[in-house]
């Protein structure tokens, strides 16, 4: 890179670091650093949760789907939007009539504190395992892209991560993550426009050639729903459980919206991130089939195509400020998962009753434990990685299903709740082997969870 790219990183960098310390002057309790004084503005709470949710995997993968295959990929974020829906009109209510810090509380308020504390283990663990390992594939492309090794890809992102986190609190975090949101959605138009610019060819020429590749289709119409993950019903209806259990019953998502004023801009936040999603989706998609117009189609290493673009084609300066957006997207996901492993810890676990202080010092537990598992761990180690990204396929369904039997009248026995978990968390391995699509896992798990739940309290009572 040249010195003007590094510089632009460099500037980045400190810029983040620096705006962290100095908003963290601003956190006086546990309240203000895990929920932001509960006034946080609806808008920079939504553009927070896709940044959240937006990985460097997605970041630099989305272009690539588009550049190997079409636009398929949107059914899943139109199934996002009407997930987060269902969130707000069925799980941000209580969330807020209860008052919580931790939507753990309301499994506590219900079962007892031991299903509360069950309940925040798998949290703990799904988010240590699915970050931790994502944090690595993470700085295994910026390692791609900028040249570092791998080791200095995770200290460099690590370091600046946990100084603004570690002082900034989710203040920090949200404000910073709509930065970085912006700053990556803005490379990606950048990156059209200069695409389009180098292309020889008008817009009257692009679509047709696009559509005649079929690089634009968007709906699948296969009818093998259980066995194709992309045929239309397969992918919406998978989008919608997914997302209704990722950003209603997964902390690291809800943190955000219980941050807000009140329920009407949770609600707000919730639902436009959606809509965002599917905007960003959209951007990024059209980044990876206009590509494929400028490098003619030749095969490209996968999910490299837009790294490849980035290294290969952008002049200097624009290559600075897109490596500055793959720094973002991995900023982002993991100040998110290091606050909210936090807040889980000191509220599910110890009730609230450790001053400001300690919470940091928690943070900081949970940062190193991140960091570690990138640095101990390699690309090479493809098992660990490969569950880790897969993890919270496994446990969101416990988890809803959890969620869901708080809400009816019946008082379920911690024996019952937690055959139900264990049941549920199995299942997925059974319809895995199958070969069952992964959109339908969360439907089956949290069926066999309700199930279970039942059948095993209905025997306990009988005794």
């Amino acid at each position: 890179m040249h010195i003007i790219d590094y510089s632009i990183i460099i500037l980045f960098l400190l810029s983040m670091a620096g705006y962290g310390m100095w908003q963290g002057k601003s956190n006086t309790n546990n309240s203000d650093y895990f929920l932001g004084g509960r006034n946080l503005p609806w808008i920079v709470a939504m553009f927070s949760i896709v940044a959240t949710e937006t990985s460097v995997l997605t970041f630099v993968s989305i272009p690539g789907v588009a550049y190997r295959g079409d636009w398929t990929f949107l059914q899943l974020a139109l199934g996002y939007i009407i997930g987060r829906i269902l969130v707000s009109v069925f799980l941000l209510p209580m969330y807020f009539a209860n008052g919580v810090t931790s939507i753990y509380e309301i499994i506590g308020n219900k079962y007892g504190h031991t299903m509360q504390r069950v309940a925040s283990t798998i949290f703990l663990i799904t988010r240590i395992l699915a970050d931790g390992v994502r944090f690595l594939a993470t700085a295994v492309i910026v390692q791609v892209v900028t040249g570092w090794s791998l080791p200095m890809s995770v200290l460099v992102i690590g370091i600046v991560t946990i100084i603004y986190t570690l002082y900034g609190g989710i203040k920090t975090i949200v404000w910073l993550d709509s930065i970085q949101f912006i700053l990556y959605l803005v490379g990606g138009f950048i990156s059209i426009l200069f695409i389009l610019n180098h292309l020889d060819m008008g817009m009257f020429e692009i679509v047709p050639s696009l559509l005649e590749s079929n690089k634009l289709n968007i709906v699948n119409p296969s009818w093998n729903l259980f066995s194709e993950s992309w045929a239309f019903g397969s992918a919406v209806i998978g989008g919608i459980l997914l997302s209704f259990a990722s950003h209603g019953v997964d902390y690291m998502m809800v943190q955000r919206v219980l941050g807000c004023r009140d329920i009407k801009s949770a609600k707000k936040a919730m639902v436009g991130s959606g809509i965002f999603v599917f905007i960003q989706f959209a951007v990024f998609l059209t980044v990876g089939s206009l590509m494929y117009l400028y490098f003619d189609g030749v095969t490209l290493v996968k999910d490299r195509e837009f790294s490849t673009f980035i290294v290969e084609s952008l002049p200097i300066g624009l290559k600075g400020l897109l490596l500055a957006g793959v720094l973002s997207a991995a900023m982002s996901t993991l100040s998110s998962s290091i606050n909210s492993l936090a807040s889980s810890t000191v509220t599910d676990w110890f009730k609230q009753t450790v001053p400001l202080s300690k919470s940091r010092i928690i943070s900081l537990f949970w940062a190193i434990v991140l960091v570690g598992i990138a640095l101990v761990f390699d690309e090479n180690d493809s098992a660990i990685v490969i569950v880790g990204l897969k993890i919270a396929s496994f446990t969101y369904g416990g988890l809803l299903g959890l969620f869901l039997l708080t809400k009816m009248d019946r008082h379920f026995s911690v024996i019952s709740l937690v055959a139900g978990l264990i049941s549920s968390l199995g299942i997925v391995f059974v319809a895995q082997f199958y070969g069952l699509a992964w959109t339908w896992f969360i439907a089956v798990s949290v069926l066999i969870n309700i199930t279970v739940v039942w059948v095993v309290d209905l025997i306990v009572n009988k005794r």
